[in-house]
């Protein structure tokens, strides 16, 4: 098994190239499954998760093509073309879903494209509890009939109904879903209590251009005119908002001074607003982003919430830095529980961290110390190597499959900054 080797207390410095958003290209991938035309998309991250879903995708009877002859390539990332006009194995199995819970993002097209799928209740990070009532909820209102049985989700349906679904809580995975499902529905399909986030808007975009009809995609309410088709499309994958932050975090942490490219900070108010209030000096260009980090940090307290506020995904990176920062800060996660499992691996580097429920209090301390420590999840990986980077000595990351899920050549990346960093088996 992989680890990572950091040898810590050199500060960031240079340009690095942002991936195309791993959480934008698995729904988008799975749109493909909509139309019997090819789908070519470009910007495609090199990671895991993306090859799980490729494999899943090919299962099903999907021609799938990565970097073909003579395909356009603009920036980092692969380019992949899907070509579902022979789908015929409408299941998505246990074995391939059980690392990936966004392989639930499959049953809303095969539904609307096949009429039947049969899909495993998905897996992922052990971050808490993801259900995916809502998905089932939004699906038998269109129409659908729906049995969970021996942990597969089999759902039916002719030719889904337009509806209004109002989702009890926030879900970016349900409203994709939803939306993607839609699409081909009979009739108007409205979405209430909607996902705002940047990658819903993404799979909207990339939906319109294969001919779907949709409004309201980044408001709290997206209106679906079903359609009886849909056609092929190129689309370029959105930057990684997250990989974004998380370099930033790196860099913050470690005093550094580095410029990403290939990304927007329009994606990531909330993020570079608290960067600030730490401390740091952030320049935004069209494309690009800039970060000089001051002699030392300055304690910021942070909720999360869901999109435009603060982002799970980046709690962790923000503890992380928090932890050698002059101060207390506050932190609380409001969208999952048990996503401070990576608390106690910073603990371990020297780290005064308290945790009450769901509340953090971090206390900074001028220098972290090199240790072995063990990575939860995808994030709690991410806020390991940051703490590593910063800390004095050497730090041993365990269990980095984490991080391959979700960062690209992280470790090349982070070399071209000048990280004294490397992968041991």
């Amino acid at each position: 098994m992989d680890k990572l080797l950091i040898e810590g207390g050199t500060p960031l410095a240079g340009e690095i190239a942002i991936s195309g958003a791993k959480n934008a290209a698995l729904p988008l991938l799975c749109a493909a499954l909509l139309t019997r035309e090819p789908v070519t998309f470009t910007n495609v991250p090199a990671l895991n998760d993306i090859a799980t879903m490729l494999k899943l995708l090919a299962q099903m009877g999907v021609k799938v093509e990565r970097n073909p002859a003579g395909a356009a390539k603009v920036g980092a990332g692969e380019t992949v073309v899907l070509d579902a006009a022979d789908l015929d194995n409408p299941v998505a199995p246990y074995e391939l879903v059980k690392t990936m819970r966004a392989a639930v993002l499959v049953l809303g097209p095969l539904v609307a494209r096949c009429g039947e799928a049969r899909v495993s209740l998905p897996g992922g990070c052990a971050i808490g509890a993801r259900p995916v009532d809502q998905h089932i909820k939004g699906l038998t209102a269109m129409g659908a009939e729906i049995a969970v049985e021996q942990g597969y989700v089999h759902a039916k349906s002719p030719r889904l109904k337009g509806a209004r679904l109002f989702t009890d809580m926030v879900t970016v995975t349900g409203t994709e879903n939803l939306m993607m499902a839609a699409c081909l529905a009979e009739g108007e399909t409205v979405i209430e209590n909607a996902a705002r986030e940047p990658e819903v808007v993404d799979l909207a975009n990339c939906l319109v251009a294969m001919g779907a009809r949709i409004s309201g995609a980044g408001t709290d309410v997206i209106r679906i005119r079903g359609v009886e088709r849909l056609h092929g499309t190129t689309h370029r994958i959105m930057p990684d908002r997250i990989e974004t932050g998380t370099y930033l975090c790196a860099a913050a942490a470690t005093g550094g001074d580095v410029r990403l490219t290939h990304t927007s900070g329009s994606y990531l108010d909330a993020v570079i607003d608290k960067l600030m209030d730490a401390g740091c000096e952030i320049a935004l260009e069209r494309d690009a982003i800039r970060l000089k980090a001051p002699a030392r940090l300055i304690a910021t307290s942070i909720r999360t919430a869901p999109y435009p506020a603060f982002p799970t995904d980046m709690q962790a990176q923000f503890m992380a830095l928090n932890c050698v920062a002059h101060g207390t800060a506050v932190i609380r996660e409001t969208i999952f529980e048990n996503r401070f499992r990576h608390a106690v691996e910073l603990i371990r580097l020297g780290a005064d961290i308290k945790i009450d429920g769901n509340t953090a209090f971090v206390t900074g301390v001028p220098q972290l110390s090199g240790a072995t420590v063990m990575a939860t999840d995808l994030r709690a990986s991410a806020s390991l190597v940051i703490a590593g980077l910063a800390a004095k000595g050497e730090t041993l990351v365990d269990r980095i499959y984490h991080l391959d899920r979700g960062y690209e050549q992280m470790e090349a990346k982070l070399a071209a900054l000048g990280a004294r960093v490397r992968r041991v088996k």
